[in-house]
């Protein structure tokens, strides 16, 4: 079973539902995106020379498709990592603010 796939991408579902539960407006936004980009460039040079030295995957736990030496499910959990963080920290400080 693909354990590291199935993983990555429930993750990076749970962090696209937090968005709409929680009514933050995250994935709406231009600047998230561009936020999104610059994080995955360093991405590319982090996770790129870790994937390619260091880090080795074992075949049967993802698809084997990978952007240069980083496996397509990087990308999924890396997303859903920033997407929590950002999604957790605006319900709360609009949370706060309507305390106010």
């Amino acid at each position: 079973m693909k354990e590291y796939t199935l993983l990555a991408f429930v993750s990076a579902a749970i962090a696209v539902m937090l968005d709409k539960r929680f009514k933050t407006g995250l994935l709406k936004r231009r600047e998230y995106y561009i936020f999104l980009l610059v994080i995955f460039c360093f991405k590319l040079l982090v996770n790129g020379y870790l994937t390619s030295n260091i880090v080795f995957y074992d075949p049967q736990f993802f698809l084997h498709i990978r952007l240069g030496t980083i496996p397509l499910e990087d990308f999924f959990f890396g997303f859903s990592m920033v997407t929590v963080a950002i999604v957790v920290w605006e319900y709360f400080k609009a949370k706060e603010r309507s305390r106010i």
